[in-house]
């Protein structure tokens, strides 16, 4: 039998350690209206991140997107017309599975078709990660 380094009476009374405790939440009571006012001066911005950037002089260290902002939806729109139209997932897959068992033949058929399977997978790549990012289309 070992006996416990911990005094488990102390730490379930909240006597363990004190630095460890949170500040209690600050809640505020909004009507619909200002509740959809403020979501709409916020934009994009989670609501708590935007209250504290206009309490406190729009510093907003360490705010993060809920959702990423799409700069070129021309380009995520050919991504995503692109793979609904296409069988890339299920021929790939295809692949994978002729590769592990050895009976993919190999071919210059079959390499010009893995290379423009691979083009193909980079193009929409590019064209995601263009939509995605805040830069806008390079």
């Amino acid at each position: 039998m070992t006996i416990s380094r911990h005094n488990f009476n102390d730490i379930a009374a909240g006597k363990a350690d004190a630095k460890s405790k949170r500040e209690a939440p600050f809640s505020l009571r909004l009507s619909f209206k200002e509740r959809a006012a403020l979501k709409k001066m916020a934009g994009d911005m989670p609501l708590g991140a935007y209250i504290k950037a206009v309490l406190f002089d729009g510093a907003t260290p360490g705010v993060r997107r809920s959702t990423p902002k799409v700069s070129d939806p021309e380009a995520l729109g050919r991504v995503l017309g692109a793979l609904g139209s296409s069988r890339l997932s299920q021929n790939v897959n295809q692949l994978a599975k002729a590769v592990n068992t050895g009976t993919l033949p190999v071919t210059p058929e079959t390499e010009a078709e893995l290379k423009e399977a691979c083009r193909a997978i980079a193009e929409m790549r590019a064209d995601l990660m263009r939509a995605l990012t805040d830069r806008g289309p390079s």
